[in-house]
């Protein structure tokens, strides 16, 4: 079959290329085209579109650069048309693939949204046109199924893809004086959480701090928010660098649960545009803001948000996530029970098994 795939994002281009592996198990004819980054190239499918020309985030960005994402739509719509697909793969990026399903549906393109879009966070009178503009909803998070079937909506629930795609990094040794940095891979990130985190770096001389830095964004952009920090920058090793860490200072997103699957004790820190997050603020119908916190349920990684986020605060978290055994241990502890809810390995391949399944 032929497969038209959109990842948008550094998270979904690495789920996105481990779904190609298992399809091309099931599938040994599939023909593939997307839009990613270099996960989706390292398994030999060249992106039409990189991620690093489409991560724009925040109300205000998103205005900002409206015309090059409307120019952005609309060339997407006619590559797809072109490449005439069996299957339209979205994988997460909801504010553009929500537009592109609705399209695709009506053009009779078969449609697989893959990390169904976080629509339990705000917006949930959403889910019900995500059930009406799909052929098929696949999530990634034990609480979703629940969730999807309160607007009498099935969605298959096949673990989480992270388990498989860190499975060679769970026994790597760490270093007792390294600590990550992971300042995100959008450049809007990048700008509001490195010099803070680098700030609180300066105040622990004694210690090696790195950052791992998203291949998708050029050195020189994050030169620019630097200063005269000799902190090293190491591109496209996150789980290496996580993996070798006593502890990190972790922007808000996927790398959050990453670093918890490594077992690194962590800072998660957020800090956006001030009108983005008074919009976000008051439509948000979570109580966190980390994946870790969101799964549990419950409080266990704490969080720095906006004004919160600052080198005094995370200087004081960090030495408390270094030296503190009781804290180490409830983390720990934490951590465990996050493995267990997010079940086994093998997600991407039962991904792949259900789509090839569905539509052969």
């Amino acid at each position: 079959m032929r497969y038209y795939i959109i990842s948008g994002e550094s998270s979904g281009d690495l789920h996105g290329s481990n779904l190609v592996k298992g399809l091309r198990k099931v599938d040994t004819s599939a023909q593939f085209r997307a839009w990613g980054g270099e996960h989706l190239q390292s398994v030999g499918v060249e992106p039409v579109k990189h991620i690093r020309d489409l991560a724009f985030m925040g109300f205000v960005e998103v205005l900002a650069n409206l015309r090059t994402i409307l120019r952005n739509i609309d060339f997407c719509k006619k590559d797809i048309e072109s490449f005439h697909p069996d299957v339209l793969i979205l994988i997460d990026y909801p504010g553009f693939n929500m537009r592109i399903a609705r399209w695709a549906k009506e053009k009779g393109i078969k449609v697989v949204y893959y990390i169904a879009p976080q629509v339990w966070a705000w917006k949930q009178k959403r889910a019900l046109e995500l059930g009406k503009i799909t052929d098929l909803i696949i999530t990634i998070l034990p609480f979703e199924k629940d969730f999807f079937a309160r607007f009498g909506i099935s969605v298959h629930y096949v673990g989480h893809p992270l388990l498989d795609a860190m499975e060679n990094y769970s026994h790597i040794s760490s270093d007792p004086n390294q600590v990550a940095i992971l300042p995100g891979s959008r450049k809007m990130e990048i700008k509001n959480m490195l010099p803070v985190m680098l700030e609180t770096a300066a105040r622990f001389p004694e210690l090696n701090f790195v950052i791992a830095a998203s291949p998708s964004v050029e050195e020189s952009f994050y030169k620019k928010y630097m200063g005269n920090s000799s902190v090293p920058l190491v591109f496209g090793k996150t789980y290496s660098v996580l993996a070798q860490s006593k502890a990190a200072l972790v922007t808000s997103g996927t790398a959050t649960l990453e670093t918890a699957l490594l077992s690194v004790p962590q800072a998660v820190c957020y800090r956006g545009n001030a009108i983005s997050y008074l919009l976000v603020k008051q439509m948000i119908k979570v109580k966190f803001i980390s994946l870790v916190n969101l799964i549990l349920d419950r409080h266990l990684v704490n969080e720095f948000i906006q004004h919160d986020l600052n080198a005094d605060a995370l200087s004081k978290e960090l030495t408390s996530l270094l030296y503190d055994k009781n804290r180490i241990q409830e983390l720990n502890s934490g951590y465990l029970e996050l493995h267990e809810k997010l079940g086994g390995k093998g997600a991407s391949d039962r991904t792949a098994e259900l789509i090839f399944t569905h539509f052969s």
